[in-house]
């Protein structure tokens, strides 16, 4: 297996990536669309997710394609970015028909970023905005790190941001992450320089320092994370854990899979979560995972391949969270510092 032409999420065909951002908020959200309806299903480990229209994902649930996917920040007020999305697919003409009603289908996940500098005080919702600018930046390419869901995005030690990496299997299959990573967990190892995920990097794509070489990690659960949370509330006792955190994560394919193979994708796809980021799946985190399938590769059998396929699909996940970390940009007001400026200072 090898990184397809982008690394990214873009070269599973036909799927493309739209961000938008808000400096001054230090929040933004992404969509995935794809050329036609696509094959999703989804599968939540983490024990507070904030979603919308998941439920009609379950394999049992009549709704067989969805028309676009939403990572947003903003908490539930970032769900709201999902009716931007199908305010414009809705104007484009896109979604389920039912006479002369079109009806996008656009599920969606939110992070928690509402502690992380920004200028909250709006009085308008700004994330319906956001998802209709998302919606019409969609393109093969897009940028990492501190943008769309990953603006305003944490770890536990450093920023945290949107990642994305793929893989094309032997047999011409790609598989594909992308995610915006905001866990209560670190990323890195104590002294925020390796990544969990080094044993899983390709040709130094988020830094190539390689695996921590020490023994006995894992023990140290400081949080500057909550930290500087608790300084913004002006309270040190403050309970934040449970409102503070989530990775959400898309992974795709262009094999032919149904809904109950795609949420097998989905299960297995935590696993990159839990490679990547320690402690990860907690009570205090959304952890979720969506799986999507263009069906537009009949080469190969999907249940055959079904292994091969969950196996690359926890690689890419891994992979996309330190590369989401390792394109992280400072900006001001920051609450923590990137690993691109602990790494020159090391």
């Amino acid at each position: 297996m090898q990184p397809g032409p982008r690394n990214l999420i873009t070269d599973v065909p036909g799927l493309q990536v739209g961000n938008a951002k808000n400096p001054a908020l230090k929040s933004g959200t992404t969509v995935l669309i794809g050329a036609e309806p696509f094959t999703a299903a989804v599968h939540v480990m983490g024990g507070a997710p904030g979603t919308r229209e998941t439920d009609l994902l379950a394999p049992d649930k009549s709704v067989a394609k969805v028309d676009a996917l939403v990572l947003s920040g903003g908490s539930a007020f970032g769900l709201d970015a999902c009716s931007g999305v199908s305010e414009g697919l809705r104007a484009q003409g896109r979604g389920f028909t039912l006479g002369p009603a079109i009806i996008p289908i656009v599920p969606g996940a939110i992070l928690f970023d509402l502690l992380n500098g920004g200028d909250k005080s709006w009085t308008t919702n700004p994330y319906l905005e956001l998802g209709r600018a998302a919606l019409a930046a969609a393109a093969p390419e897009f940028a990492l790190g501190s943008h769309g869901a990953g603006t305003g995005a944490t770890t536990a030690s450093l920023k945290g941001g949107l990642g994305s990496a793929s893989l094309v299997l032997d047999n011409g299959v790609t598989v594909a992450a992308l995610v915006a990573a905001n866990p209560m967990g670190s990323v890195t190892t104590a002294g925020t320089h390796h990544f969990w995920a080094a044993p899983f990097e390709i040709e130094d794509e988020f830094g190539g320092l390689g695996p921590d070489p020490r023994a006995g990690l894992g023990r140290d659960l400081d949080s500057a994370k909550l930290r500087a949370m608790r300084k913004i509330m002006g309270s040190p006792d403050a309970a934040l854990g449970e409102r503070a955190n989530t990775t959400i994560a898309i992974v795709a394919t262009d094999a032919d899979l149904t809904k109950a193979q795609s949420q097998r994708l989905a299960i297995a796809a935590h696993d990159g979560i839990g490679r990547a980021v320690v402690p990860a799946h907690t009570p205090m985190d959304g952890d979720l995972v969506f799986a999507v399938s263009t069906n537009t590769n009949d080469s190969s059998d999907g249940e055959a391949i079904l292994p091969d396929l969950c196996h690359a699909a926890a690689l890419c996940l891994s992979r996309a969270i330190a590369r989401g970390i390792y394109h992280a940009q400072p900006e001001d007001d920051d609450l923590l510092p990137c690993w691109q400026e602990n790494a020159a200072g090391r």
